[in-house]
This record gives C-alpha cells, sequence and structure tokens, in this order.
C-alpha cells in the first residue's frame, strides 16, 4: 500500500496572466497531493493550504475514488463499489472539474454544474452499454457571484461523500447522503447507531451518471476569517467518528488528510479511502468586505438548494 507525493505550490492574484497556473490532481491511485495559493486584490487576501491523500486500502483490489486538488476547486469522487467501470467514472468526474474550471482564481457556479452535466453524460453513455457505472461526488468551490470580488464558498454533493466544515462554530457537516439510510434517518425510522450497521448502508439513491440528469445538492457560505473543510470518501466516515476529524485537523492539511486516511485503515476501513483537507485564511484589506451577494447573485442557485 504505497503513497507516491504529488505537490505542487504557486502564489496567484485575481489579475495574473492566463497562463499561470497551479493544478495538481490524483486520480484513482495511492497519491498525496498539496497545493498553497494566494488571491488578493486591494480589497482582500484569501490564502488556501490544501493537501488530499487517497488509498486503495487492505481489502479492495482497485482503488474506485479520485480527487482533485487545483484552487479554486477541491473535490473527492467515489466510483460506485463494486459496478461497471467504477473507477472510471470518478476519474472522469474529476477530469471535467479541470476541465471547466479556470485554475488559480475564484470561479462562477456554471462552471461547476458544467463539469457535472458532462461527466454524467460520459458516465451515462458507459451505463448503455452493459452494467451500471457511476460515481459520487463532494466538493467546494472559491466562487465569484458577480463582477464585483463577492466570494463564497459552493459547497456541492450527489451521493455519499460528504463535505465538513470547521470553523469558529466548531466542526458540522455541511452535505446530507443521498442514500437510503439517511432518508431512513430523515424519517425517523433508524437512530444512528442502526444506521452504521444497516443492510443498505451501501445504498445510495443518486450519483453522477446512474440518470439522465445529475443534480447536485449546493450550499453558498460566506468567505469569512479561517475555514477548514475536509472533503472525504465514506472510506472515511464509516470508520472515523467527527471527533476524531476535529483531533488530526490542527496537524495542517497534509498532515491531517494523511492522519485521517491511516485511522481510517488502522481502524479497520474496507474500503477506498480518500482525504482532501482545505485550509482557507480570508483577510479583509479595504471597505468592502466579501461574501455577501445580492439577492440577484444568489439568484444564480434558486434551484440547486439542497432539502431542509
Amino acid at each position: 500500500m504505497g503513497s507516491d507525493p504529488h505537490r505542487g505550490s504557486c502564489r496567484l492574484s485575481t489579475s495574473v496572466a492566463d497562463g499561470v497556473r497551479c493544478r495538481v490532481q490524483a486520480l484513482g491511485k495511492d497519491a498525496r497531493v498539496d497545493n498553497r495559493i494566494l488571491i488578493a486584490d486591494e480589497r482582500s487576501e484569501i490564502s488556501i493550504a490544501a493537501a488530499g491523500r487517497t488509498e486503495t486500502g487492505p481489502v479492495r483490489a482497485v482503488n474506485e475514488d479520485s480527487l482533485f486538488s487545483a484552487a479554486p476547486v477541491f473535490a473527492v469522487a467515489d466510483g460506485l463499489g463494486g459496478h461497471h467501470r467504477g473507477d472510471l467514472a470518478s476519474r472522469a468526474m474529476v477530469e471535467q472539474l479541470g476541465l471547466s474550471v479556470r485554475p488559480g482564481r475564484p470561479t462562477a457556479p456554471d462552471a461547476i454544474f458544467t463539469a457535472i452535466t458532462a461527466a454524467n453524460a460520459t458516465v451515462r453513455a458507459w451505463s448503455t452499454r452493459g452494467g451500471i457505472a457511476g460515481t459520487t461526488i463532494a466538493g467546494v468551490a472559491l466562487v465569484s457571484l458577480s463582477t464585483q470580488i463577492d466570494l463564497h464558498w459552493m459547497v456541492f454533493n450527489i451521493g455519499d461523500s460528504r463535505v465538513y466544515l470547521r470553523d469558529e462554530r466548531g466542526l458540522r457537516q455541511v452535505t446530507v447522503d443521498h442514500s437510503a439510510v439517511q432518508e431512513l434517518l430523515d424519517d425517523g425510522s433508524i437512530t444512528r447507531e442502526q444506521a452504521a450497521a444497516h443492510p443498505d448502508r451501501n445504498v445510495v439513491t443518486r450519483a453522477v451518471g446512474v440518470e439522465d440528469d445529475a443534480d447536485p445538492d449546493v450550499w453558498l457560505i460566506p468567505v469569512s476569517g479561517r475555514q477548514t473543510f475536509v472533503i472525504c470518501s465514506d472510506g472515511l466516515t464509516r470508520d472515523v467518528s467527527e471527533a476524531e476529524i476535529v483531533a488530526d485537523l490542527d496537524a495542517g492539511p497534509e498532515n491531517a488528510a494523511s492522519a485521517l486516511v491511516e485511522r481510517a485503515i488502522r481502524q479497520g476501513s474496507r474500503d477506498n479511502v480518500t482525504v482532501v483537507v482545505v485550509d482557507a485564511v480570508s483577510t479583509d484589506t479595504g471597505p468592502h468586505r466579501p461574501g455577501y451577494a445580492d439577492d440577484r447573485a444568489l439568484g444564480v442557485l434558486e434551484e440547486t438548494l439542497p432539502r431542509t
């Protein structure tokens, strides 16, 4: 169970030339990635440090997880285990993120939707050729909602891969799983303890490539102060508690990502395990604080609000 390091670094401004870029990604293999970026203008500065690690684990023969770590987008995709081309499905998803998003600067929400739509079409075509192909996707993107520097974190997910956020209020799960056990939890049929051992705990109710349309749930979180995101496949969350996630986060993104993956494997994970940790610090340097959009800007995501 090896880990090949893949690292890159750069410092960018919102006004840099198109040719300057910072892209580091790991596609369906045991790997580590690490990148840092500085996004600044006359009013604000955001420093982002991110790292990811993916491991096949001691049981599976193939790593069906893929990760993408290239500011402004960070994501984890988990190919549906035991299905047709799960590893290729997750790879197709993260590759589309790379094709749709300009690296090194805030992106537009539409770029994320474009990537998901394109990946869904690719994976859906495989499903029609004998066997169902599919993948989850969960991620966070630094987005600008208008022509001004109006920055938010756009959290998105399809399936049961997750995004957590730690800020001054502590750690909380932002995304809601699209899974059979989550639906049972929502209607009160089972407890969280029962969910952990439920026979349908592997069943997802939404995935990229399974239907003609792939609809992500989306959250918009204002950029503010220090915010740390943990993006992970279910290979982590089945065997690692939220308290244990918190315990490993203070070590910095690279050490935290590795510690969490190793903890999951040590505690009995039988699945592929993938974690991306994004640590962002925002400093307001001008009269206008970024992160608060007007109603017109927020309207672009009106039809993608998650269930309550």
